[in-house]
């Protein structure tokens, strides 16, 4: 196995945390790398949102001293923006590292021509891709996408090439169209055929990597230079070090007690009240991963309804305290997490399928703060 190389960055181990909004925020990512090596990136940001200076969104790139490399998700739909965008970020030395997002597949994105819905549009994508490139200097950008709207309009393959064309330095596919959404499995096949067609640069794969043995087995059966994580890791930033374990050849499996889960949920949801500067928006944010965190070990509905729903730092603490400190980690738990459910169809806008080369450059409220991929 080697190590993945972006341009002048080497990451090792190969693997990289999937920006995930609402959770791949600093404090998140300082949980995951003292786990292990690999690429931490931020959340999703609009590239809009970014040139307009928009504090919230200036807030949101915010990285730990030690942080390095320093990796941002932009969002765009529009060249000129997207340009605007990676120039800013390379200027002002805002990170090391740009990818780009061509998966989310949530309607209110997918409707206005953003996210996985905008790779049909081939010469957009390509557009799009080389204002990116040609203003990002020495950084490296790279791209993640999916296989395509739907099985009748697949992209992938033809996304591949353009992005080998116009200079990007690496690729990373989840192995579901948008209409798939989370559900049904992820096509792992579609990673091995990308592959297979794109030589000049790293692939990575997405999709379906509950564990360790799990991207070892995407890599062998692939041959894809790297993976993806992400619902994998909710609730469990120590997936990261088996992961780093599996890559180094290490039969290592992190399996913490229930007491260090609550230790980890503590230091999490205390992170998060010194990155926000508001512990009451600390502790709401940090509802979310409570399920994620408990899943599969035996805590009563009462306690648990009550950590979810803790307004204060020292309630959850308090209820945490009330956790069997001793019991082991769970069987099974080695399985899909988050949003799982497959949409009835992508909706796009009007006439977006009849011409797959036009150059039509979706609204400006294409853009909104909803990631995924």
């Amino acid at each position: 196995m080697e190590s993945l190389k972006l341009g002048s960055l080497e990451v090792w181990p190969p693997v990289v945390l999937a920006p995930m909004a609402g959770i791949t925020n600093a404090p998140f990512r300082t949980l995951c790398r003292e786990q292990g090596g690999g690429l931490f990136v931020c959340e999703m940001i609009t590239t809009r949102a970014l040139v307009e200076r928009n504090a919230k969104t200036l807030k949101m790139i915010r990285f730990e001293p030690g942080e390095k490399p320093r990796s941002v998700q932009l969002y765009g739909v529009d060249p000129v923006t997207v340009g605007r965008a990676v120039r800013m970020i390379a200027e002002e030395g805002l990170a090391d590292h740009v990818d780009l997002n061509f998966g989310c597949p949530v309607p209110k994105v997918t409707r206005r021509g953003g996210g996985s819905a905008l790779p049909y549009k081939r010469n957009l994508l390509r557009a799009i891709l080389r204002e990116a490139v040609r203003n990002a200097g020495t950084l490296p950008v790279t791209m993640k996408m999916r296989k395509g709207i739907d099985d009748d309009h697949l992209t992938y393959l033809d996304a591949g090439r353009i992005a080998v064309e116009e200079g990007v330095a690496a690729i990373a596919l989840h192995g579901r169209t948008a209409v798939q959404h989370y559900g049904g499995a992820a096509d792992w096949g579609a990673v091995a055929r990308l592959k297979e067609a794109v030589t000049e640069i790293p692939v990575l794969g997405n999709g379906d990597i509950w564990s360790a043995a799990d991207a070892l087995r995407m890599m062998a059966e692939t041959g894809c230079d790297g993976v993806v994580v992400g619902r994998g890791c909710l609730g469990r930033p120590w997936l990261f070090a088996d992961l780093a374990a599996a890559c180094d050849g290490r039969v290592e499996s992190a399996r913490p007690r229930l007491g260090e889960v609550a230790a980890t949920m503590d230091r999490h949801a205390t992170l998060l009240a010194e990155c926000f500067g508001s512990e009451q928006h600390a502790v709401a944010d940090f509802r979310k991963h409570v399920g994620w965190y408990l899943k599969g070990f035996t805590v009563g509905a009462g306690l648990r309804r009550r950590l979810a729903v803790s307004v204060t730092l020292a309630g959850l603490r308090d209820g945490l305290a009330e956790l069997e400190a001793g019991q082991p980690w769970p069987d099974g738990v080695d399985a899909p997490r988050g949003k799982t459910h497959p949409r009835d169809r992508v909706h796009l806008p009007a006439g977006w399928l009849d011409d797959p080369y036009e150059v039509v450059v979706p609204r400006a409220d294409a853009e909104l703060d909803t990631s995924g991929g």
